[in-house]
């Protein structure tokens, strides 16, 4: 995967483009930094980061949308990953079309993961013509709920749920589920709209 295919979404400060091969490394650090261990509950290896980065691509192109690598313009390559993916079958809200994202930390702060999210949802409801997107996080992740809220989706108490790949007894199984539907105008903030090329 020397480049990947698929849309490029641009907003005002990021860069949303397919995964490619010199990704590995960055998204291998990310997905090993000690910050977000603590929020995922594990740390891959590189061989199992290696193949998410395979499973994006698949699903990219497939799908024609899924998970973007996240750059920031003129100024970083590779600050992490935001996008679109089809829920694993096994959470009790599946079927769906999640909306997630991870950057490194040495990255939190400055907005970005709230842009990027309202990116994709746009791209979500506006190019894929999807009716309704969730979003799902551990209970005690309330950044990410932050964000979620900032992109004009609502959390739906009665979906909360226990992740069936965290042990029972873990801090970190309990989990809170947010949705929101084209009607509701998720993403539609006061930044500008991205623009979209293929």
């Amino acid at each position: 995967m020397s480049a990947g295919v698929g849309p490029v979404v641009v907003t005002e400060r990021l860069v949303l483009r397919p995964f490619a091969e010199v990704d590995r490394a960055p998204f291998f650090a990310l997905n090993t930094h000690p910050s977000v261990v603590e929020s995922l509950g594990w740390s891959p290896s590189r061989a199992e980061s290696d193949a998410i980065v395979d499973h994006i691509g698949e699903e990219m192109s497939s799908e024609g949308w899924g998970i973007w690598a996240v750059e920031v313009a003129g100024e970083t390559p590779f600050v992490g990953m935001v996008g679109l993916h089809r829920a694993r079958a096994e959470l009790p809200f599946a079927p769906a079309v999640e909306v997630e994202w991870r950057l490194h930390p040495d990255h939190w702060g400055h907005g970005y993961a709230t842009e990027a999210a309202a990116a994709s949802l746009r791209f979500g409801f506006d190019e894929a013509g999807l009716d309704e997107i969730v979003a799902y996080t551990t209970r005690l992740n309330t950044r990410s709920q932050a964000v979620m809220a900032r992109i004009g989706m609502e959390r739906d108490r009665a979906g909360d749920f226990d992740h069936p790949r965290l042990p029972e007894g873990s801090r970190l199984r309990r989990h809170v589920l947010y949705r929101v539907t084209r009607e509701d105008g998720g993403g539609r903030g006061s930044q500008s709209p991205p623009t979209v090329r293929s």
